[in-house]
């Protein structure tokens, strides 16, 4: 199993239009915590997954889909 919380944090963010620098002042971070997520070279934690759902207004589960490959 693998998730594709990569892709769902940069397609969500394009989608409201954020840059990584405005979604990452909105998570109180910086720039290059949401390019290491949208890379795949680190994972949220549940409280910053959190977050972001709420960002993005979707449910957890659609930000996390998990897919079987």
């Amino acid at each position: 199993m693998k998730t594709k919380i990569s892709e769902n944090i940069k397609f969500y963010r394009k989608q409201l239009k954020l840059t990584q620098g405005e979604l990452a002042e909105r998570l109180c971070g910086k720039k290059s915590l949401i390019s290491n997520y949208e890379n795949g070279y680190s994972t949220p934690d549940i409280f910053t997954l959190c977050k972001l759902a709420d960002i993005f207004d979707i449910t957890l589960d659609e930000l996390v889909e998990w897919s079987n490959d």
